[in-house]
């Protein structure tokens, strides 16, 4: 099993103010997270080539994988763990993207990314707990993070059936449904969640005063971040998924 870990020094401080009521921890009650960890701006301990998840989830991805083979499915892992630094590239070039290129006005172009992308630091990839997964048998061309290829008649409409019905065993959780009542990021029918460590760590980054903390960040387009502005995504985008991740 290869172990790796991911870093890049920060000044950035924590703070602990309350920005919505937390709820109780599902497992894990006892282990306190970091803000630098929730935001993704310390190491965390990875584990396995082209996995890189925290232990529990790693080990559970493999077993998750293995069920799947004998069903002729092959999980495959399209993005896993990404750091602030590695979202802080993927926001930068889609907000100079549409606004430079695109002429988009800045809020615009903040909301067209916050479609499927995340700000950073508010990132699910930063837990090591996330995973975009796929069909690795299937030969797609393009895209392969596309809704319509996960529906019928889809090249990943077996693995979707599959991940429907075996994904909850492993405690891997679709975190963007198609509820059409749910707001915030679009349907993600790649993206799961191991839930045993997420639910406690989205718990512990409900207490921290996070739009106080973005609004101190500099990238592209963060200047254009208000507070009540910080505060509708969070609670539409970050708070508004899957009831059984809450």
């Amino acid at each position: 099993m290869e172990r790796r870990s991911f870093i890049k020094k920060s000044s950035f401080s924590g703070l602990a103010l309350t920005l919505v009521p937390s709820i109780a921890f599902s497992k894990d009650k006892d282990f306190e997270y970091s803000i630098l960890e929730l935001m993704g701006k310390t190491d965390i301990e990875l584990h396995g080539k082209g996995i890189n998840l925290r232990k529990e989830a790693h080990d559970s991805f493999l077993a998750m994988k293995k069920a799947a083979y004998s069903d002729g499915i092959d999980i495959k892992i399209v993005s896993s763990y990404r750091n602030f630094y590695r979202q802080e590239a993927i926001f930068e070039r889609k907000y100079i993207t549409y606004t430079e290129e695109d002429g988009m006005k800045p809020i615009d172009a903040i909301d067209k990314i916050i479609e499927y992308s995340t700000i950073p630091g508010t990132s699910r990839h930063h837990w090591g707990t996330d995973i975009d997964i796929v069909d690795g048998y299937r030969k797609v061309e393009g895209d392969v993070l596309v809704p319509s290829k996960f529906e019928a008649g889809g090249p990943y409409e077996d693995f979707k059936k599959w991940m429907d019905g075996n994904s909850k065993k492993f405690d891997y959780h679709i975190v963007y449904t198609d509820d059409p009542k749910r707001k915030g990021f679009k349907y993600e029918p790649w993206h799961y969640s191991y839930a045993p460590i997420s639910i406690p760590m989205l718990t512990a980054f409900r207490q921290k005063n996070i739009p106080q903390l973005l609004q101190e960040e500099t990238f592209e387009g963060s200047e254009h971040f208000t507070r009540g502005f910080l505060k509708s995504y969070i609670q539409n985008n970050i708070l508004n998924i899957n009831k059984e991740l809450l």
